[in-house]
Formats: structure tokens, sequence, C-alpha cells
């Protein structure tokens, strides 16, 4: 029995440990959180995630935790409605949006009892040969695995560990920044307000909005890379967003408030992982940590359709992980690298950088077929 150590329980994580136990694999997954995140967008299963969500029989209750949102109006500073893109108009049958804690929550419930996990706990050290990998944890003792699968984000310590930093970069020169910080967080009960449309309101490079279900705010900003940034560092994120929205209008000053006491914020760069190659030996990177789309472009979709192609393929070619993994990275890219390709059209919907960006896009709502307009908003708004 071949033996799988898999870094993240996030999306791609839980979906890949219960596809390489399905082909009879020893799987362990180690998570740095002490449990599983629960905030953060609400996300889509759509397209190649569908038939896999199907097969490990999870559809029922992602169709239970459904969200319900039925468009995104966008509003001016009073609240007024300035332009509307019907959502439901793109949903194919079978797919579904969810908030994204309870997309992972359902795949950890469909693998925990096929896999080994170790929360709260992070991977140290890798040193690989021919014939396995050993792994030094921060707090297991270490292990000999055959294989490694890095599905730990966009700040991966998998693909640090194996991949290095290039010379002159503030952070890994595998990383890109798009010129935008993202953040959300949950909001209480009322605080979103009646209906079943997403509010947003726009300033130039600026966006903020409320989702009605789950309950929660978004807020989507231009910058620069900060300098010192740490994505772990939640009273800097705080800082930040409050000095970025400090002279916005329509409901930031209240948003803001929920900022200050907030105690699960997520907050983090519009980054892109750009890799020559998603594996070096014995170890692979799986979702974000090999080819995050940041924000703009089904990135749960995604985790979910990579993860099963990679078990696929790990499955397809016994004792020859170099094999697998090339026939995994060659299937997958065909779905990633369009995705990686349509992030400024993404940001200039979400956050129009002029005010005259604003106008035309509030207009292009109304004038625009409205499947075109909002298939573009829908991708946009996946994570």
């Amino acid at each position: 029995m071949s033996t799988a150590l898999i870094s993240g329980a996030g999306i791609a994580g839980p979906t890949l440990a219960y596809w390489l136990a399905e082909h009879g694999f020893q799987v362990t997954v180690v998570e740095r959180g002490g449990q599983l995140r629960s905030s953060g967008n609400p996300v889509d299963v759509r397209g190649p995630a569908v038939p896999v969500a199907e097969r490990m029989g999870v559809m029922p209750r992602l169709r239970g935790a459904a969200t319900g949102t039925t468009g995104v109006s966008f509003v001016d500073a009073a609240g007024r409605r300035v332009g509307r893109m019907d959502m439901r108009a793109v949903q194919r049958p079978g797919e579904v949006e969810v908030p994204r804690g309870d997309l992972a929550s359902i795949l950890y419930e469909a693998s925990r009892d096929r896999a080994e996990f170790l929360f709260d706990d992070s991977i140290t050290a890798l040193g690989q040969d021919e014939h396995g990998v050993d792994v030094t944890f921060e707090r297991a003792a270490p292990r000999r695995f055959d294989l490694v699968i890095g599905a730990d984000g966009l700040h991966s310590v998998t693909r640090r560990l194996t991949f290095g930093r290039e010379e002159g970069t503030p952070r890994s020169g595998l990383v890109r920044h798009m010129g935008l910080y993202v953040a959300t967080m949950p909001l209480g009960d009322g605080a979103a307000g009646a209906g079943r449309d997403i509010l947003m309101h726009n300033t130039p490079g600026k966006a903020i909005a409320v989702n009605p279900r789950p309950a929660g705010a978004f807020f989507l900003y231009r910058s620069p890379e900060e300098p010192g940034f740490d994505h772990r560092d939640t009273e800097q994120h705080k800082r930040m967003l409050i000095d970025a929205f400090a002279d916005v209008s329509w409901r930031a000053p209240e948003l803001l408030d929920h900022v200050r006491a907030a105690g699960d914020l997520y907050f983090d760069s519009v980054s892109q992982v750009r890799l020559p190659r998603w594996w070096k030996g014995r170890v692979a990177l799986l979702g974000d940590a090999a080819s995050c789309v940041s924000l703009f472009g089904d990135g749960s979709t995604l985790a979910l359709a990579g993860a099963f192609t990679l078990a696929e393929a790990l499955a397809a070619h016994p004792g020859d992980p170099g094999a697998a993994f090339r026939a995994y990275e060659a299937a997958h890219r065909r779905l990633v690298d369009p995705k990686q390709r349509n992030v400024a059209q993404a940001s200039a919907l979400l956050a129009p950088a002029t005010r005259g960006g604003i106008l035309a896009r509030n207009l292009a709502t109304r004038l625009w077929p409205a499947v075109a307009a909002a298939t573009r908003l829908k991708h946009a708004l996946a994570s």
C-alpha cells in the first residue's frame, strides 16, 4: 500500500484524500490550523467539479447548503440600485453556490474516516530520494512517505520547501501580486439586511459588498504590494483595511466597526502562482499551491477537479510518480491556464479603477446580453 501525505485540509486536500483512499492509498493529511477555516466568500461547485462531487455522494448536502443568492445589485452611496446582474441566468443544472466553510466541512466529513488528519501541525522539512520522502513536522514525530502533495494554498510551505525562493524578490518569485487586496468576514444575524442579492458599492479602485447568506462583508481594493505584508498578522490587516476604506461612504463606516471587532477576518493579497512545473521528484502541488487564480476564476471548482485528476493519474501509474504527475499536470493545466488569463477583465468588473469605469460597468449591466454579463461576473466572484 502506497503512503501519501497531503498538506492542507481546505478544498483540494480532503478531496484528494478521499480519492487516493478510494484507490488504496494510505493517506495522512496535515493542517496548520487547529480547525477548519469557516470564513471566506461563497464559492461555486460548477462544471467539472459537479461530477466529482456527485461521485463522492456529497451533492445532496451541497444543495442543502446552497446560498440561494439571486444576483448582484450595484448601489450608489445612498443605497440606490444603479445596476444589476442576474446570477441565475448562467447557473447550469446541477451547479451550486455554497458558503466556503460549508464546502470545506462537507468534504472533510466525506474523507475523515478514510484518512488520518493531523490538525495544528505543519511540515518543517522535506528530504526526498528516489524511493520516498522524509518529512519533519512542527509537532508530530518525523515520518517517511512514498508521496507528498502540497494542497496548502497561496502561501504554500510545501512549495517553498520544494522549489525555494528566487533571488531579488520580497516573497517567492513564483507568486505574482495582482495589484489588489481582498478581505471577507462574517456578519451577525440581521447585519446583512433582507433580500437575496449581493449588494455592492464602488468608488474608484475599491469595492465593498454585503452577502445575504451567509451574512458577510467583502472588501476589495487596488494597491501596490505592501512592504512588510504578513498574511498571518490580523492587526496589520485591520489597519490596512481601515485605512483603505476610511473615505468610503454607503455602509463602509458601519462595516469598518465590524472589522475593528472581528475575530474571524480573512485578508490577503490577490496573487497568482505561476510555476513552470507543478512537481519535483515525489512531491507535487495541487490547487492554489500550484496555480492560484486568487479570487477570480473558480478556484474551488478547479481544486475539486484537480484533486480527482491527480488521484486518477496516480492510480493509472502505480510506482511511477513522475509519469503520474506529468499526466495530471498536462490535463489540469488546460482548465487552469484560461482562468489565470481572465484577471484583468474580472478586476475591471469588481473594482473599476476610475469613476468612468464604474459608470461604464453599471451601464453595461443594462446593455450587455444578460447571460454574457452574468457569466463574466459569476466567474469573477468565484473563489
